[in-house]
């Protein structure tokens, strides 16, 4: 049900079919890179966190990326708490493994991580544990409906454009 609740998200743009589906699994970021053939970082991971009230946020980072708690708390005033596989699934409607930001169970605030704006395509999920689907950053942005980009993982390789992105927050 989750692959189609994707497949019906992206009809909207006539990108259904561009959704790729693998014998293999692609449930974690090693996985899902060894099956596509990128690199790792170029997986674009969602991570399922605890909003204020009842409701989820969903931050999309690349899989290099991992949370930084102090940046997180400074951009969103609260702390980063991923939700348990069951609050997943309820929040998302997508099991751990094929979280995506379409086709979602509930309306949830979709954040972007600008761990994944170093490359020209990232490989989101697609609701299961054996699919993804090549997109832009801006096809990403636009696809996800996402609320704007965000800086709040750390771990990540491309300093470069992490002083970028520190400089033009100062301007």
């Amino acid at each position: 049900m989750s692959l189609e609740s994707v497949k019906a998200h992206f009809k909207k743009w006539n990108r259904e079919n561009d959704i790729m589906e693998f014998d293999t699994s692609s449930a974690t970021v090693q996985e899902a890179a060894d099956t596509i053939g990128v690199k790792p970082a170029q997986i674009a991971k969602t991570l399922s966190l605890r909003g204020e009230g009842d409701k989820a946020i969903l931050v999309v980072a690349a899989g290099d990326a991992k949370i930084d708690n102090k940046k997180f708390r400074h951009t969103f005033t609260f702390k980063a708490r991923m939700l348990s596989p069951g609050e997943v699934l309820e929040q998302t409607g997508h099991p751990i493994g094929g979280v995506c930001p379409f086709g979602l169970a509930n309306e949830l605030d979709v954040y972007l991580d600008i761990s994944m704006k170093r490359f020209e395509k990232v490989f989101p999920a697609c609701g299961s544990t054996n699919s993804a689907i090549e997109l832009t950053c801006d096809e990403l942005a636009k696809y996800s409906f996402s609320c704007v980009w965000v800086d709040v993982c750390k771990g990540w390789e491309d300093e470069d454009l992490a002083a970028v992105s520190h400089n033009s927050n100062k301007a």
